[in-house]
């Protein structure tokens, strides 16, 4: 069935990205997904829930995900992203909403086998392929890792 076929509107959904930094290194899990991205890069995260704040989400996700509190977060840029569809799933779109946060101690740990083969850190200018397609959105549009952590929220 196409988008067009689909009883309700076809309608965006949010979805949060967590840049969790270490210097110039950032945590990108490998994902395992039935509906899209199967076996690519992907940072930390998930939908904004009804009434979630978008930080709230980021630190929410990033403690189910991989276990890391974090100490810092501050706002980064959006994509937006349109998934063709494929392997009997309708194209997706969603807006990723991009959260730049600090996790200084402790390691990442895969919390949920299911959706997360494993965690690693890479250097922002070695950024692992294939990724998910916010990353490649959020690289096209020239996004540089800031050089400090300041202005946490």
């Amino acid at each position: 069935m196409d988008v067009s076929e689909s009883p309700v509107a076809p309608h965006p959904r949010i979805g949060v990205a967590v840049i969790i930094r270490r210097g110039q290194h950032v945590l990108l899990g490998k994902r395992r997904s039935s509906t899209h991205g199967d076996g690519v890069w992907q940072f930390p995260g998930g939908h904004l829930e009804w009434g979630e704040s978008v930080h709230d989400c980021a630190r929410r996700e990033a403690l189910e995900e991989t276990g890391l509190t974090l100490t810092d977060t501050r706002d980064g840029p959006w994509t937006n992203d349109l998934f063709p569809a494929g392997s009997g799933q309708l194209e997706r779109h969603y807006v990723t909403l991009f959260v730049i946060a600090e996790a200084p101690l402790g390691e990442a740990v895969v919390r949920e086998p299911d959706k997360c083969e494993a965690w690693t850190w890479f250097p922002w200018d070695a950024l692992p392929s294939p990724r998910f397609l916010p990353i490649d959105h959020l690289l096209a549009q020239g996004f540089e890792l800031p050089d400090d952590s300041s202005s946490a929220s």
